[in-house]
């Protein structure tokens, strides 16, 4: 069993940046951040493959960008130039296998373990 906690989200105004962070309690294959505004379906943002392709949003390339730290277990999420419709819960996920990017971002493969959240909340 891997515990995911992420930590880093808060409030900014648009056009600021915030640096999300999710520690895992163990090795972990392919993994992605994911979101989910009020009234609205989960979505990827963000995907990294075990061999370390990534996968965007389209509503996010260019101003969010995936990377991990192997050997503290930390996924992380830069987030540049935000935007009110970023506003969002912020989940970290991991997968027990290697997925593509693409298909993990897609949410067609299962992820096994997921963090509580972390909010995101950009003011304009």
């Amino acid at each position: 069993q891997v515990q995911l906690v992420e930590s880093g989200g808060g409030s900014v105004q648009a056009g600021g940046s915030l640096r999300l962070s999710c520690v895992a309690s163990g090795y972990t294959y392919s993994m992605g951040w994911f979101r989910q505004a009020p009234g609205k379906e989960r979505e990827g943002v963000a995907a990294l493959a075990s061999d370390g392709g990534t996968s965007y949003a389209d509503s996010v390339k260019g101003r969010f960008t995936i990377s991990k730290d192997n050997a503290k277990n930390t996924l992380f999420l830069q987030m540049n130039s935000l935007k009110p419709e970023d506003t969002a819960m912020y989940y970290c996920a991991a997968a027990v296998l290697g997925y593509h990017s693409d298909d993990v971002l897609s949410g067609r493969v299962p992820m096994r373990y997921w963090g509580k959240g972390t909010l995101v909340t950009i003011s304009s």
